[in-house]
This record gives structure tokens, sequence and C-alpha cells, in this order.
């Protein structure tokens, strides 16, 4: 498997890698990634592959077979051999972005504790989709205790159970189309708070801002009816 870097420290922006496989679309296959493959509604990540003799543009990640992870190249280019020493540049500010909307949604779903049907990122905005049949009566409210939350600057940290942990505690499972990977014997968990303060714990394995201050002021935007128990809540990054 490719160890997922990512997962250890979302804040490593550059780092080495060693070249392991082709694929056969033309993806890069490295030991170690920082690149975070799509999925969970989190894009991948882009930024560079350099080596001895080239560069190499990243457009995305995604998941390989055997839990590894294929670089995609932005255009067709020649790919540093198997074997060879590469440094890894992230995209940071396309990352970063990414973190602040995944940890602002964790945060929705606190202000709106509903099932969750869908959901997606994105560097400027994300949306989750709710079993909602009525749309909420006060936008601005939602708005206001979310931006509320994000200022009380709570940590934002991971634990993990077991796959039976998981299974004897269903109620940690706020989505309702994804089912979180399990069989690997845990599961990662991601912790908003601490101890008397803690306000969400939910399976997920994005990537997540350290403080929840960090995300910034979100608006909410359009909410939009998607079939006759959903509602679609938009969020946008202020800056």
């Amino acid at each position: 498997m490719t160890d997922p870097l990512f997962r250890e420290d979302p804040y490593l922006r550059e780092t080495t890698g060693y070249v392991e496989a082709h694929t056969p679309e033309g993806g890069i296959i490295l030991d170690a990634s920082i690149f975070y493959p799509t999925g969970g509604g989190q894009p991948g990540d882009s930024g560079n592959l350099i080596w001895d003799t080239g560069t190499l543009a990243i457009a995305t990640a995604v998941k390989a077979d055997g839990d590894k992870i294929a670089l995609v190249p932005a255009e067709p280019a020649a790919l540093p051999p198997v074997g060879a020493k590469v440094i890894q540049q992230l995209d940071w500010e396309r990352r970063h972005r990414h973190m602040r909307v995944h940890t602002a949604l964790h945060l929705l779903s606190v202000v709106i504790p509903l099932p969750v049907t869908g959901g997606s990122i994105s560097a400027e905005k994300g949306r989750l989709d709710f079993d909602m049949p009525e749309a909420p009566e006060d936008k601005e409210l939602l708005q206001s205790q979310l931006n509320e939350l994000i200022s009380q600057d709570y940590t934002v940290a991971e634990d993990w159970i077991t796959d039976a942990e998981l299974d004897a505690n269903p109620g940690l499972v706020k989505t309702m189309s994804v089912r979180p990977p399990s069989g690997a014997g845990r599961v990662r968990l991601v912790r908003i708070g601490q101890g008397d303060d803690q306000i969400d714990l939910q399976p997920c394995g994005g990537t997540h801002v350290a403080r929840t201050s960090e995300i910034g002021s979100i608006r909410i935007g359009k909410i939009e009816k998607k079939g006759r128990q959903n509602r679609r809540v938009n969020i946008f990054l202020n800056d």
C-alpha cells in the first residue's frame, strides 16, 4: 500500500518519495504520498513532482488497487522512472481550502442534526444534502450558529476505533449514502472539541484543519430542494 502521509500530517506540504510503479492509465504510484486521493466528497490533491531530469504537474490523485494512490499528470509527459527519488510538492493553497471547507461541513452537521444523504467539497464551497423534508425557516440563524461554532476555536483531532466498536455505535455514522470504510480492523474518527466541550465525533477519512478558527467565516448560500425528502445546503468560504 501507499503510506498516506496526509493522514499523519495534513499540514505537510513537501517531502520526498520513491516511484514504485506506473499504472496502465499513466499514473504514478509512490511508496508514500502527501497527495490526498479523491474520496468522501473531497477532491484529490494537485501539485508537482520533481526529480533529477524532470518536473511533472499533478492534476489529481486517485485510489488504485491494493490501497495504493495513483498521481494523475495534468497532461501527457515523460514520467519519473520506477525507482526514482522524487520531491512531492503540494498545491497547498488548494489543499488548505479543502481542509477548511471539509471541517466547516462537519460543523454544519452539528448545526443541522439530521441524517446526511450526500456531500461534496471544493476550494471555494461545499455542500451537504440532508434528509430534511422542509427547508429551515431562518437561514441567517443557521449561518450565525455555524460561524459561532467556528469562532469558538475548538480543537480538531482524530481517534481510532475497531470495526466492532463502530458496529456497536451506529449513531456515529451521520451519512446515509456512504458507509465508512471498514474491514481493515479499525476506523478513523474525527473529533471536534475535547471532553465536556466535544461537539462532534464521526467517521471520516478526509483532511481537516487543526482548530475551527482556521476555517474563517462562512456564508450559507442557497438551500435547494433535491427530491421529496432532501434539502441541499451550500456553504462558501468568505476569503
